[in-house]
């Protein structure tokens, strides 16, 4: 597996400071980013899940806690819309050039506009997708939100 990717290049490119870790990705596992958290070692709100979206019909990325579930209302009014509703799984892959568990906020295709739970800016670091199964990012969650140019609002239900 390739400890470079998209998602790593754009973090590399913008000088912040990560480090990349690797796990056994589980295809069948019920939730995603629950079984990163469990094979990393960590707690499930330290890793965070990338959630691809659309708000007022426009893409946009949502990134919160792998044990928390997304408010849609929450998360339209965190961007100034009226209505939100998750991407389907193909289009999110088109949008991003990622493939589904694997789908990082940095280094997508196109930039969207991207939102992170306010809940995770108050731990050291956080677990972010890094662009491919089974791999992950470590970073400040402020680092993150700076990179990212996000949002930080409460996103969760």
């Amino acid at each position: 597996m390739s400890r470079t990717t998209r998602a790593t290049q754009a973090l590399t490119q913008s000088d912040t400071a990560f480090t990349v870790h690797l796990y056994a990705y589980d295809p069948d596992a019920e939730r995603v980013g629950l079984q990163a958290a469990e094979a990393l070692g960590a707690e499930p709100g330290e890793v965070l899940k990338t959630l691809m979206i659309l708000v007022d019909g426009k893409p946009a990325c949502a990134v919160i806690p792998s044990d928390r579930e997304l408010s849609m209302k929450k998360t339209a009014a965190a961007f100034g819309g009226k209505s939100a509703q998750m991407m389907k799984p193909a289009d999110a892959e088109r949008a991003t050039g990622f493939v589904v568990g694997g789908i990082s906020p940095f280094g997508q295709k196109k930039r969207v506009p991207t939102a992170i739970e306010a809940e995770a800016m108050a731990l050291p670091l956080v677990f972010i997708n890094g662009g491919q199964r089974g791999l992950q990012v470590r970073l400040a969650p402020g680092d993150a939100a700076q990179v990212l140019e996000a949002v930080v609002a409460g996103l969760v239900a």
